[in-house]
């Protein structure tokens, strides 16, 4: 089947080079140059475990290329996915503006060459989205049976996103009337196993996951914030809960540590949020989670004041690991905060390459951090220096490396739980226990 997948981010990226693994020819298109002349050489324009290799391999077998003219790969293609963002409005309602672009695009050309055709949108919207787009832009194409348009969300966790794409944890498929997507394109694109359900529904549980997720780890957090005053370990008290595997699901989430961020969770709870509002609805919890976010970070900075220390460094500042994502990054705003106090800050991740950010990456450096590429430091023995508050959010070095540098002028402070610091002969102190 040949393929065209519109946005090379995290989720496209991944989604075209796994497609182009499974023997499919794929076009993929983006607005930005860079990210288009990468995938044309075989390699990856984010960080990703896994990715550059398959994209490597695609490109040498002559079954990936990409192009910035979208219109020209709907042409070439059977089947367009739609992985374009959407991202938060200033009021944090949902924007899609770039999805609604797409589809406006792939109705002209479709217009102007009928041929049947499939539309997958992977894009993150929320329920009625799809109906709206297909009822408003598309509907002559679907009424003359040639245009196909279903809505497939996606369930990729930045770092793993190549494994969970191959193995998902989900697999929900929307059709307009939760009837079954022909056979051939069941088995190619969604998986003989995915779920078939309306369009509606198949929106509705990609914001249910992601609440359930910024929800898990709020509450994680809040019971971190509470049990340490008492002398309590939370990392104990949340092990005990997660003992319980029938009722309480899954563990993976609650983890007392950083506060939540990146591309998907805050921008999701804002919309549901924002969502529920307009519809006269009160739903107290959801509107509680970016406020208990907040105020973990604000914690977070309490902890940073009490040190006493004037230097700062942090360890990864992305808002995870194995990932260059520094969207909504908590250290990022850490980092921002310290250096307004007068903070003498050093960065250390070695997984960030500013010369290859582009996209939202760029803009919120540009925006935000401009001077970042003077806090950075390549060296692990630069970047620590002779002392200061060590902010370790991510384990972007190994113990033994670290126990070239920490001395006892240092004070480590753990974000995510890592108790072998502990070995170390600096002050250590959880940011929850």
């Amino acid at each position: 089947m040949n393929i065209s997948v519109m946005g090379l981010g995290y989720v496209g990226s991944v989604t075209a080079a796994c497609l182009a693994r499974r023997g499919h020819g794929v076009v993929g298109v983006d607005v930005q140059p860079q990210k288009v002349e990468a995938f044309n050489r075989g390699e990856s324009p984010i960080v990703e475990p896994g990715l550059e290799e398959l994209l490597r391999r695609a490109k040498a077998e002559g079954r990936l290329r990409a192009t910035t003219d979208g219109g020209e790969a709907i042409a070439a293609t059977d089947l367009s996915v739609v992985c374009v963002g959407t991202p938060s409005t200033g009021a944090g309602m949902l924007d899609l503006g770039y999805v609604r672009a797409v589809t406006v695009q792939l109705g002209e050309v479709l217009r102007r060459r009928p041929k049947p055709h499939a539309l997958v949108f992977r894009s993150t919207m929320l329920p009625g989205s799809t109906a709206a787009l297909a009822d408003d832009v598309l509907a002559d194409l679907v009424a003359a049976g040639g245009l196909e348009v279903f809505y497939f969300p996606e369930f990729l966790r930045e770092g793993s996103a190549v494994a969970d794409f191959e193995h998902p944890s989900l697999a929900v498929v929307g059709t307009r009337d939760g009837a079954p997507p022909a056979p051939e394109l069941m088995e190619a694109l969604f998986g003989g196993s995915a779920r078939v359900v309306g369009w509606g529904t198949a929106e509705m549980v990609k914001y249910a996951c992601n609440a359930f997720h910024a929800t898990k780890i709020a509450f994680a957090n809040e019971v971190g914030r509470v049990a340490k005053p008492l002398g309590m370990d939370a990392r104990v008290v949340m092990d005990l809960l997660c003992e319980d595997t029938r009722l309480n699901i899954s563990p993976l989430y609650l983890r007392p540590g950083n506060p939540f961020g990146g591309s998907c969770l805050p921008k999701d709870v804002r919309a549901i949020v924002q969502h529920g509002r307009r519809q006269g609805l009160h739903l107290p919890l959801l509107e509680s989670l970016l406020p208990s976010n907040e105020r973990h970070l604000q914690s977070l900075l309490g902890l940073i004041a009490q040190t006493g220390q004037t230097e700062a460094v942090i360890l990864g500042l992305s808002f995870k690991a194995d990932t260059d994502d520094l969207r909504e990054s908590a250290m990022v705003e850490v980092a921002q905060t310290l250096l307004g106090r007068g903070y003498a800050l050093r960065i250390y991740d070695p997984a960030l390459n500013l010369a290859a950010l582009v996209g939202s990456n760029k803009r919120l450096i540009d925006s935000k951090m401009p001077h970042l590429a003077s806090l950075l430091r390549s060296d692990l023995g630069a970047a620590l220096g002779a002392g200061g508050v060590v902010i370790v959010a991510q384990r972007c070095a190994g113990l033994q490396e670290l126990k070239r540098f920490v001395t006892p002028a240092h004070h480590l402070l753990d974000i995510n739980g890592w108790p072998e610091l502990r070995q170390l002969p600096a002050r250590y102190e959880g940011l929850c226990w």
